[in-house]
């Protein structure tokens, strides 16, 4: 009994060292990939993150990728220790929302000098051998400046409400903005904070602007974060929706559902996130690049070629061409709806721009909750 209990043992130890052996190497079968991440204090971020994620773990890609995430908040220097420990730990590829476009050139460098492939995403990174996927972020402060003067009739105080300080994107948006209403003597930016990308921080900013200046006296909005809030702030100072200030910013949901007509009948929809007509022009840095700089840091390991940038149509929305999805499929998204139900998406501050023909892998539940389509 002795000896055969023993043998047994010995056997399934064996079974249990053998599965083991299969999951390394499998694991060592896959590329090691790292999520680095800056500033995660908004909605975009997490939606983001949730996409990569989401493709990691696509059928086309979770044989092939072992994902790591690490976050190093808004510290440069925090960021380069994390990304030369990956290094360091044997990553293939590095995807990596920058908090600067030049403060990780070297530590970027040192990892392309190890043959490790390194991707920015929405925010970029200046040094040549890295790879970069977004907008034109000087198309996209351009265009909805233009529209508030137009808007406007070229004449209004304006209040302004920018981004993430140091990033690529908040610098190349609001310089090109800026230039657009300097062209303009009669626009008059008579309040400017800082909003972090954040409904939250955007309330609080805009709350200061107003101890000084009352809705009477702003005529339009330009906020890269923080419409819905705007919106949400005149309706509590009773401002009724006929004479809601314009506003250019942010593609989040809630935003989207304000712009449509006062008379659409939405489930779920209540208080301020409901249609209301609300005059703007509602651009986005679609979440879904951090999710596609992933996929082509697999095509490049895999030796495909892929070009230094990929450059991301601007999805530009504005009252004419807001379209309410229904059901919010991957079908809907591809003829143009734009605008979520709030029965599906509870968070008026998740943003709404996540379709793209070039990843089919993530769609709403990628966005939302990290899962991809099958």
């Amino acid at each position: 009994m002795r000896l055969s209990s023993s043998i047994a043992g010995a056997a399934a130890l064996g079974a249990v060292l053998l599965a083991s052996a299969g999951i390394s190497a499998q694991a060592a079968d896959k590329f090691k990939v790292f999520l680095s991440m800056s500033y995660i204090g908004n909605d975009w971020q997490a939606e983001a993150a949730n996409m990569v994620k989401a493709m990691a773990d696509h059928a086309s890609l979770r044989d092939k990728v072992d994902l790591t995430v690490q976050v190093a908040g808004p510290n440069a220097q925090r960021q380069i220790q994390q990304i030369n420990a990956m290094v360091q730990q044997g990553a293939k590829a590095i995807i990596v929302y920058p908090i600067s476009p030049t403060a990780l050139n070297q530590v970027v460098k040192n990892a392309c000098d190890k043959g490790v492939v390194v991707f920015a995403y929405d925010a970029e990174i200046t040094e040549p051998c890295a790879y970069n996927t977004h907008i034109d972020q000087d198309e996209a402060g351009r265009v909805t400046a233009q529209w508030l003067v137009d808007k406007l009739g070229g004449k209004g105080n304006i209040v302004l409400i920018t981004g993430v300080p140091g990033t690529s994107v908040d610098t190349q948006r609001t310089a090109a903005a800026k230039a657009v209403f300097a062209k303009h003597p009669d626009i008059h930016v008579i309040g400017e904070a800082v909003g972090m990308w954040s409904q939250a921080v955007a309330r609080t900013e805009l709350s200061k602007i107003l101890a000084t200046h009352n809705w009477n006296e702003i005529d339009g909005l330009w906020m890269q974060v923080g419409c819905y809030t705007a919106a949400s702030m005149q309706d509590e100072a009773g401002i009724p929706d006929n004479k809601k200030k314009p506003c250019a910013g942010e593609g989040s949901n809630g935003h989207r559902i304000q712009m449509l007509p006062a008379d659409t009948k939405i489930d779920g929809s209540s208080g301020t996130y409901r249609p209301m007509g609300y005059p703007s022009i509602s651009y986005a840095s679609p979440p879904y690049s951090g999710g596609l700089a992933l996929k082509l840091a697999v095509d490049k390991l895999e030796g495909k070629d892929v070009p230094k940038l990929t450059k991301l149509p601007l999805p530009v929305v504005t009252n004419e061409t807001v379209k309410f999805c229904q059901e919010g499929t991957w079908d809907e998204m591809k003829a143009g709806c734009n605008a979520f139900s709030p029965t599906i998406v509870t968070n008026p501050g998740w943003f709404a721009s996540i379709f793209s023909e070039q990843t089919p892998e993530i769609g709403l539940s990628a966005a939302l909750v990290g899962q991809p389509e099958h």
